[in-house]
């Protein structure tokens, strides 16, 4: 078996930490780059939000068609200084987090392994963890069925078999 290198890419919302997993490819080029961000203008639209800023890197994947789709919703594409990092903090932040609380504990078989762990996070991370940078609420607003009194139980959800948990109100 030999180790392959595979890419992956997504969208981050600033105002609510909301991450949008785009998609995991071994050949990330410029095509497969702007199918994707077509694919995020339409859930864009769905969803009625409004894009002021993209903010990316330099990478040469990032073809003019790419920026061209996203400014297409109204979007101001900025591209980040050459060699700085930290311009890009919060796509850094969620890398480190994705690497330390899911995929440091996985063992990876192929792309089609990598992108249902990826879902099931970033499915757990929208809609679960608590982020200090929106006190402690989770990107997409939990809407709570009740509150919790001593009568209540905890109910507990295992993720990706036990490595990720999370607790409910019991019904």
């Amino acid at each position: 078996m030999t180790l392959r290198r595979l890419y992956v890419l997504f969208f981050i919302d600033l105002e609510r930490r909301k991450v949008f997993l785009a998609g995991v490819t071994e050949h990330p080029i410029g095509n497969w780059v702007t199918e994707q961000a077509r694919n995020l203008t339409v859930l864009l639209e769905d969803e009625g939000r409004m894009v002021s800023f993209l903010i990316r890197d330099r990478d040469t994947k990032f073809v003019g068609p790419f920026d061209e789709m996203l400014k297409s919703v109204g979007a101001q594409v900025i591209k980040t200084p050459v060699r700085a990092p930290r311009e890009n903090a919060f796509a850094e932040r969620f890398v480190r987090t994705a690497r330390t609380e899911c995929l440091d504990w996985l063992l990876i078989r192929n792309q089609r392994h990598l992108e249902r762990a990826l879902r099931e996070f970033v499915e757990h991370y929208n809609e679960a963890r608590p982020h200090r940078g929106i006190d402690l609420e989770t990107p997409v607003p939990y809407v709570s069925k009740g509150r919790f009194d001593d009568s209540s139980g905890i109910r507990r959800v295992d993720r990706l078999g036990g490595l990720l948990h999370e607790y409910t109100i019991a019904a």
